[in-house]
């Protein structure tokens, strides 16, 4: 059979009795890539949906590619997805996703493989040596222990000694799989690629709720915490080399597609406008100013990207970290520092203590407000009431940043109470009120609010309430960071409120084309249907689209474009939308749309499975303050910008800072979307009727069988 896009084969890693066997892709085929073929794998493997740890031996995890890893798609070559029950979340680990982006995924496809199946527990420390169609296990006594960064390290001097001249390699117990070679033949392969490595840290080996899964310098998996799922696994990394390609259906659409997006929807270098507003082909910029005026950078992208929003220091730190690993220290190194330099240095240098810890800093930016405020009220800290021997004085220093890091991934000091999660730490120190307060920033799920509130941002806090995690999808938050970076700092605010929303408007087909007020986030409408159809659209759009086929979330999609002299952005376009990309690798036809319903029945595939966790809306709420507490302190910006309709119908930009949420209100927008949903409005689970339409009549058995299966409307 000939794949387009696909490697045609996956792998699955039976840890306990340390074998790998090669799975056909073709079953899998209509669930997309990535996390649509992550869920469908999990739910055919995990012999027991019930479980509620990620940590747990019948976990299933899945680390998944798609067709367009490691073409020159832009902005979605180098991106993968990892599905599985988590760890750490509250009151249940549900299953759920995280993605990381550089080189893993291309090399995985480069060496046949569309992705990785990881289940069972191996009875020592183990990491995985794939070589083509080659997979030996190797045991880690050496490298556990080791930081992420020591144990890539160690892998390369290993892969890098000469094949069957070393008695340590032609020891090695060699599985070929796929077809008949032998590990002699294999040992004549050469390339000049240096081995991806995805691996965990310390956080990963104490198996910590927030412990990530690392891939070079700065790519990780921090969302869910399967870095506690491989240290569970005993499965310290996988290591990959592939000197194979990737079969393309029309290369001559896929580059004209690559071309146009580079001449029509991207910021030409040589005439840069650092004030453009687009998602697709915006500059790359630093987002935190090197420690001197002479330190110089370039940029880091992913695999196929066509701007690269990381960076490579001639400093020698900070490499390749972006975004919230680079400043979740920021406040506090702020009150210390000298300098800007100084400053610079701490926050850099602070973001490769996580990196190399293995540990997802998302985390510490509200959580760490949290201990602060715990320890000024004189609650924690040496002889207190919460004891801790960390040096809570010298807080900003990067003395301190490195031994907080060090108890939270080694479960000591405070680390060994937050081993559970950081909700589940709060009510064992009976501090159940910091939820009613807001002191505890955590919104949903026992994860933290991202910095978009809830109370605010009105898609993120729903997609995040009615999902499994912090949504982290950013299709819409760019107006905010646009609109409100441009009040606050003077920048040209290029688009009024109702252009703004006609743009978007035009792209949310099928559930909200043409319907501006799906973006109107005014207190008389964020509890309607409108708002209930745009989170509907985000998650499908997402399932598929960001998650599956794996386009960048930062880079996609593109609804507003201001190289475009009509401000149209490339997503869903006929030139160089989405599906256009899809179809020139895959050979597929599918329209925008299309791809969109894909979304959903994934969506519904992820919703089951919760339900089998024990999922009802009764569980669906979200933390106590988000209801009590007003809406007073932005993280960024001292107001929080959207689009609203005024009571006569007119559009503009409203701060929308000063207002809790109405729980009731918030209960019945929920009845809303379940219905649109076509789930049971009283229990939240999927019907049959709805799971048929969609092919999905074995997933209504099992829910049927568990006695969990939605009520058809009357």
């Amino acid at each position: 059979m000939t794949y387009h896009g696909y490697a045609g084969k996956i792998l699955r890693l039976d840890m306990t009795n340390r074998k790998a066997v090669a799975i056909d892709t073709a079953p899998y085929r209509r669930w997309g890539g990535g996390h649509g073929m992550g869920s469908a794998l999990f739910w055919d493997f995990c012999t027991d949906k019930t479980i509620t740890d990620g940590r747990h031996p019948a976990n299933v995890c899945c680390v998944m590619t798609s067709p367009l890893c490691g073409t020159i798609v832009p902005s979605a070559g180098g991106r993968c997805e990892v599905v599985g029950v988590g760890v750490g979340q509250y009151p249940v680990s549900w299953f759920t996703r995280s993605n990381f982006g550089g080189r893993f995924s291309t090399m995985l496809k480069y060496a046949g493989w569309d992705g990785i199946v990881i289940e069972g527990t191996a009875d020592e420390p183990v990491w995985i040596d794939i070589r083509n169609d080659q997979v030996l296990f190797h045991t880690a006594d050496d490298l556990w222990g080791k930081d992420t960064w020591a144990t890539q390290q160690e892998i390369r001097k290993l892969l890098h000694i000469k094949r069957g001249t070393q008695a340590h390699w032609q020891n090695l117990d060699a599985l070929p799989l796929a077809d008949d070679r032998g590990y002699a033949e294999q040992q004549s392969d050469r390339t000049t690629q240096k081995p991806a490595i995805l691996c965990i840290g310390p956080a990963g080996e104490y198996q910590t709720p927030h412990a990530a899964l690392i891939h070079d310098a700065g790519n990780g998996a921090g969302q869910g915490g399967f870095g506690a799922v491989w240290g569970s696994k005993n499965l310290k990394a996988i290591s990959v080399i592939g000197t194979g390609g990737i079969k393309v259906h029309d290369p001559k659409t896929l580059l004209r597609a690559r071309m146009i997006t580079k001449e029509k929807y991207v910021v030409n270098w040589q005439t840069p406008d650092f004030h453009a507003w687009t998602r697709v082909g915006n500059l790359p910029k630093p987002l935190i100013q090197t420690a001197s005026p002479t330190d110089e950078r370039r940029p880091q992208a992913c695999q196929g990207c066509i701007n690269g929003c990381r960076s490579r220091y001639n400093i020698g730190y900070g490499n390749e970290s972006a975004c919230q690993e680079t400043f979740w220290y920021g406040p506090y190194v702020r009150k210390i520092a000298k300098n800007s330099a100084e400053d610079t240095k701490i926050n850099l240098k602070s973001a490769d203590i996580v990196q190399k810890y293995g540990l997802n800093s998302f985390v510490l930016q509200p959580g760490l407000h949290w201990l602060e405020h715990l320890y000024e009220e004189g609650i924690l800290g040496p002889g207190r009431q919460i004891p801790s021997e960390l040096p809570w004085q010298s807080i900003g220093t990067l003395d301190f940043a490195e031994k907080l890091i060090h108890a939270l991934s080694t479960k000591t000091d405070i680390g060994a109470d937050l081993a559970e999660g950081w909700v589940q730490a709060a009510l064992k120190w009976g501090r159940e009120e910091d939820l009613h307060t807001g002191a505890l920033q955590f919104s949903y799920w026992g994860v933290p609010e991202h910095g978009y509130d809830p109370r605010a941002e009105l898609e993120w806090g729903y997609g995040s309430l009615m999902g499994d995690r912090d949504t982290n999808t950013h299709c819409f938050n760019y107006i905010f960071t646009n609109v409100s970076a441009a009040f606050a700092f003077g920048k040209p605010l290029r688009i009024g409120a109702e252009q703004m929303v006609t743009l978007h408007a035009k792209k949310l087909s099928p559930y909200a084309k043409d319907r501006p007020e799906v973006l109107d986030y005014s207190d008389a409408n964020m509890y309607s249907e409108a708002v209930a159809q745009l989170v509907r659209w985000q998650q499908h759009y997402c399932r598929f689209y960001k998650n599956s086929a794996l386009f960048c979330d930062l880079k996609w999609p593109d609804f507003v474009n201001t190289n475009v002299s009509n401000f149209e952005g490339a997503t869903g376009s006929l030139d160089a939308g989405e599906q256009v990309f899809w179809n020139a690798v895959t050979g597929d036809a599918i329209s925008f749309e299309e791809g969109i319903e894909i979304g959903r029945r994934i969506w519904n595939l992820d919703n089951a499975i919760w339900v089998l966790q024990g999922r009802h809306r009764d569980m669906v709420h979200f933390a106590p303050y988000i209801y009590k507490t007003i809406y007073k302190k932005g993280e960024i910006f001292p107001f929080f910008m959207w689009t609203c309709r005024d009571e006569n119908g007119n559009w503009r930009y409203q701060d929308l800072m000063g207002r809790s949420l109405d729980r009731e209100k918030v209960e019945e927008w929920k009845s809303i979307f379940y219905q649109l949903e076509g789930w049971d409005s009283k229990t939240g689970w999927p019907t049959r009727t709805t799971l048929e339409q969609m092919e999905m009549g074995y997933v209504a058995d099992a829910l049927e069988a568990a006695g969990k299966l939605g009520e058809d409307a009357s």
